[in-house]
């Protein structure tokens, strides 16, 4: 069958920053455009989502109004890609509106949010997908096949560290994400992709969580602070300086769009009132008994991720290069280390693409119908649900100094 005539899935995009602009906007558009037809572009902010309508190249009409885009436009489903506080209320309205929806994550933000969403999704009878890209990643899927393979035997224990550079870590201080009202903090809108993976590789969900947190780098520990880098008298000496006229993607979504409400891309990372963690501990027990180290430092002169399952018979080691300032392996190489036995390297070539392919493949598997998912990477409202209950947990742990429950935040009805 001809490509061109193939159904397309009648879509409205709601959020036209960075993230909604490019992967669900330009580049869904780029690889699927056979399989989806863009009906609306939706932003609070005109002059954004007119910046992304160019971005993206399409002529879907845009609206500021959620209301009256779901009543005049009526697509099949929503792509939620706003700010992570005001995801509720976006799926719960076009799951009520007869959508489906495909929301980034985290899902939402809070244990109150998450029930409201998972109880809409069950009296709607629509569903709701949670855009966890880094499943479809070939060195995830790969790992995924060893553990169910059983290659180390019954995992005991998870040693879990993630690292964010001065590049990307820093920019999470630099937007909304540095607040806690808009993000629920980086142990819920960063950490919620890692405790998915872990619930997905494990099998399980967090029982237990115990963390510490402290904001060591960025907001009140900087040496001086400006109101933002455009116009910042230290720009000249800081470490952390962004020029966002340099970028003219970033100038097209925010610079002009600033003057409409004020968002600005360049917020300074030393603000006095960032009230999130950048250095973060976890110790949670799932309710299979695995015990997990966990850890995120959002300060590090490297990206990437170190990941290993200890188990009965052995143990698989990961050390995924992101950037660094020294050579590497150019493909992932994981390490298979059987009791008593000599060592086996694993090499998993990366493939093209954001998410070294997953991205791809994530977007594949939403909007081809007919897509084979054998180690269950597609994931629904229960597994966004999980993720961002164990970093709602972590959380209110850091503050309290005690462990938590994911039971007793109330978010699973």
């Amino acid at each position: 069958m001809d490509g061109s005539t193939l159904q397309r899935r009648r879509v409205a995009l709601v959020g036209t920053g960075h993230r909604g602009t490019g992967m669900w906007g330009k580049e869904l558009l780029a690889g699927w455009r056979n399989r989806v037809e863009m009906t609306a572009l939706m932003d609070i902010n005109p002059v954004r989502a007119e910046a992304a309508r160019r971005e993206i190249g399409t002529n879907a009409p845009i609206y500021t109004d959620l209301s009256q885009m779901l009543a005049e436009v009526r697509p099949e489903t929503v792509i939620v890609t706003s700010r992570d506080d005001t995801h509720d209320e976006i799926i719960v309205r076009a799951l009520e509106a007869g959508c489906h929806v495909i929301t980034e994550k985290p899902m939402t933000t809070t244990a109150e949010k998450c029930r409201r969403i998972l109880e809409a999704e069950a009296r709607t009878g629509n569903r709701v997908d949670v855009t966890f890209n880094y499943r479809f990643a070939p060195t995830a899927r790969r790992m995924k096949e060893l553990l169910l393979e059983g290659a180390i035997g019954e995992v005991t224990s998870v040693d879990f560290h993630w690292y964010l550079d001065t590049q990307h870590g820093a920019d999470y201080f630099r937007r909304w994400h540095a607040f806690e009202q808009y993000s629920g903090s980086l142990f819920v809108h960063k950490a919620t992709h890692h405790f998915d993976l872990l619930n997905w590789y494990l099998g399980s969900e967090a029982d237990t969580v115990y963390a510490t947190a402290a904001l060591r780098h960025y907001g009140r520990n900087g040496p001086f602070r400006g109101p933002r880098c455009k116009i910042c008298p230290h720009a000249a000496e800081c470490d952390f300086f962004l020029d966002v006229s340099a970028d003219p993607w970033l100038t097209a979504l925010y610079e002009a769009p600033s003057e409409f409400d004020g968002y600005v891309r360049d917020g300074c990372v030393f603000r006095e009132e960032i009230d999130i963690p950048d250095t973060m501990a976890v110790t949670l027990t799932t309710k299979s008994g695995v015990r997990v180290s966990y850890s995120l430092n959002a300060c590090m002169p490297i990206e990437g991720h170190h990941l290993a399952f200890n188990g009965t018979k052995g143990r698989l080691e990961i050390r995924q290069y992101e950037r660094q300032r020294y050579e590497v392996p150019k493909d992932d190489e994981i390490l298979l280390l059987r009791n008593f036995q000599p060592g086996e390297k694993i090499v998993v070539p990366h493939a093209a693409g954001g998410h070294f392919g997953g991205d791809d493949r994530l977007r594949t598997m939403l909007f081809v119908p007919g897509t084979e998912d054998p180690l269950g990477q597609r994931a629904g409202a229960r597994a966004g649900a999980l993720a961002l209950l164990t970093g709602v947990a972590a959380l209110k742990s850091s503050k309290e100094g005690r462990p938590v429950r994911v039971e007793e935040l109330g978010g699973l009805p």
